[in-house]
């Protein structure tokens, strides 16, 4: 039998694709969906293609939800569930900012924790996060996701370190933008709260997200990351924006004030 994998947030984007492609590979895949309606239509859609696929609610902020993930044994979490949030840093309401924080920090080290210290205990596993490219630079307007995939990165750097004598490995996948519906949603939701106030900054210039990569890139290449036998600490795509983020990360020691 194959690995067994435990996936956060796999209902849409990133996690329903891995889950599929895993267990057409035929590892013991756990889908953990958010809400009771993504449980039944991905058990409906795993059926419908034969696939012995484990499909359990997993909201990761419930504690209920995550005791009930974490008393299974597996090999690998897929570390994926996450939400953003838009808006100038001045001007994003900190309900919002904490929000994104819970989810995408608090949540999945939460899930980490309790995976990693079985993985500990029995002396082997794989931890995954799914960071960003947004981690590694900056991102205006999106300063709440970027923040918490900052953070999300200072976590694994440690994590690694902590865990690899016990056999543990810890890795990040860090997608750029892709057609999955997250960066054109999460571009949108400032709009629900940008007229509640008066705003001293504009809001962002409307843009359409006109060059998004075909997610199958990212997808192919999570799974080579959770299957292989040592893969690299940091996995990005599409490939371009990994010159474009060393170059980023060179430029701002030279960067001003102004």
């Amino acid at each position: 039998m194959g690995k067994t994998v435990l996936i956060t947030g796999a209902a849409s984007g990133f996690g329903r694709g891995v889950a599929f492609n895993l267990a057409r590979k035929g590892c013991q895949v756990i889908a953990g969906c958010q809400i009771w309606p993504q449980v039944w239509e991905m058990r409906q859609a795993a059926q419908a293609e034969g696939l012995d696929m484990k499909v359990i609610k997993l909201d990761v902020l419930d504690d209920i939800d995550r005791a009930h993930a974490l008393a299974l044994d597996i090999d690998v979490l897929f570390n994926n569930a996450g939400i953003m949030e838009s808006g100038p840093m001045v001007e994003i309401p900190m309900a919002r900012m904490r929000s994104v924080f819970e989810t995408n920090v608090f949540a999945a080290l939460e899930m980490a924790q309790g995976c990693g210290k079985k993985m500990v205990q029995r002396g082997s596993g794989r931890i995954v996060w799914t960071s960003s490219v947004a981690g590694l630079v900056k991102v205006p307007f999106d300063g709440a996701y970027a923040a918490s995939k900052h953070a999300v990165e200072g976590i694994c750097s440690a994590m690694h370190e902590e865990l690899a004598p016990y056999g543990v490995e810890v890795v990040t996948v860090n997608p750029g933008a892709f057609r999955t519906g997250f960066n054109d949603t999460g571009m949108e939701s400032m709009d629900q709260w940008w007229d509640q106030a008066e705003r001293v900054v504009d809001h962002w210039p409307e843009r359409e997200l006109t060059h998004q990569a075909d997610p199958a890139e990212m997808v192919t290449a999570i799974v080579e990351v959770i299957l292989a036998d040592n893969p690299p600490y940091r996995t990005m795509r599409p490939l371009s924006t990994v010159t474009m983020a060393r170059d980023e990360q060179a430029a701002i020691w030279d960067r001003k004030a102004r």
